[in-house]
């Protein structure tokens, strides 16, 4: 059975050739030494997962992380211990999560079966037309009462914000939105505006034509076009330049757009659903985001509740996550109350996306004969 293929990318020979060694029993380890020559790599290799370092040179490790964002690939970024704030940018920006260095080989097997499963399985959350295990709550949680909005609004036309936190399901309730209505057979389409370039993100929503710009060899399909009688996610929307603003308000009056380098009017059926964790009404008074383009979008919004708001749900996704890692892993495992009473004490910053992690790195990292996760096994940072 062939290996899982993941790309290593580091500047630093010495940390290439030691993590080729250390992962190449799991997996089918390639290897980039530069931003450059990673994103060749991405190009020309469907990776599982990639492994970066953030800080190679005078390059930053944030083009890779854009670049496997642009083609759903999940990544882990490497950085120093003192660096955690860049990689928390990283992971805001499309990043599936952060290690610090020296890399914890344990721990950054955990990271790599996560980002692995995780995107996998978000995605068949989001095509289920469910909220998948998000949805696992108290009949009066508020996340449920956002679920049931979602529903409503799924057979009409209307433009849709979602609010949230990262991590708080914002892709989920767009997939329920979408695929809970009469768009359910049709295209959805993600895009993850914060991970792209302004230049980038252009072409990538319009797409563009042969010789727009240096290197556009052949004309690009866009996502809008992709997107054709079903739902467009823009996942992020508080991060596009104004030019791209402008692009996306015209084609909200008009329905239609051209391609970049492009004069052909393009007409296509396909409804927007944005999403932000920002406030857009704070950026509209700075005038960083246009006003009549968030009146546009913000038709209904519905605000994601963060996890520490929806402490009745804690107690049963943990016993969800505990359970199922535990089977995957062919474990019988359950949780102390007292293990029980600081993941529920937790103000869970990365909301239901790191309770989920949390729950599998506690799971894996048992012993084989143990049955019950005691407080002494959890991570320090939930003390």
């Amino acid at each position: 059975m062939p290996l899982t293929p993941l790309l290593v990318v580091d500047d630093e020979k010495y940390t290439r050739d030691a993590l080729v060694k250390l992962l190449g029993e799991k997996y089918d380890v390639f290897v980039a030494s530069d931003v450059e020559e990673a994103l060749t790599q991405l190009k020309n290799h469907k990776f599982c997962a990639v492994l970066t370092d953030l800080r190679m040179g005078a390059a930053s490790g944030m083009n890779v992380v854009e670049g496997c964002v642009l083609r759903g690939i999940p990544s882990i970024v490497m950085t120093a211990y003192g660096d955690v704030e860049t990689a928390v940018s990283a992971m805001k920006n499309g990043a599936f999560d952060f290690i610090t260095k020296p890399i914890d080989l344990p721990k950054l097997d955990v990271l790599l079966k996560q980002a692995i499963k995780y995107r996998s399985t978000e995605t068949l959350a989001v095509e289920s037309g469910r909220a998948g295990p998000s949805i696992i709550c108290a009949e009066n949680s508020p996340f449920m009462a956002i679920i049931l909005k979602a529903k409503k609004l799924a057979n009409s036309k209307v433009n849709v914000l979602i609010g949230g936190e990262t991590g708080t399901g914002k892709e989920i309730v767009a997939g329920v939105i979408h695929f809970s209505g009469n768009r359910k057979n049709k295209p959805f389409v993600p895009v993850h505006c914060a991970a792209l370039s302004s230049s980038l993100l252009e072409s990538e929503l319009f797409g563009h034509e042969k010789g727009a710009f240096t290197g556009a060899t052949a004309r690009h399909v866009g996502r809008f076009e992709k997107a054709n009688g079903g739902t467009l996610f823009l996942d992020e929307i508080g991060e596009i330049d104004m030019q791209t603003q402008i692009k996306l308000l015209r084609f909200l009056e008009t329905r239609s757009f051209e391609r970049v380098g492009g004069s052909d009017q393009l007409s296509v059926d396909v409804r927007v659903v944005c999403a932000t964790n920002r406030d857009l009404q704070a950026m509209v008074s700075q005038g960083k985001f246009r006003e009549d383009l968030y009146y546009r979008l913000n038709v209904v919004e519905l605000r994601l509740p963060p996890l520490r708001e929806r402490k009745m749900d804690i107690q049963r996704l943990i016993e969800h996550y505990v359970g199922l890692f535990a089977k995957e892993n062919n474990l019988k495992v359950s949780i102390s109350q007292e293990a029980m009473d600081l993941f529920i004490g937790y103000p869970w910053p990365g909301n239901v996306r790191e309770l989920r992690n949390a729950c599998e790195s506690t799971v894996v990292l048992l012993s084989e004969d143990q049955h019950i996760i005691f407080v002494g096994d959890l991570d320090s940072r939930y003390y």
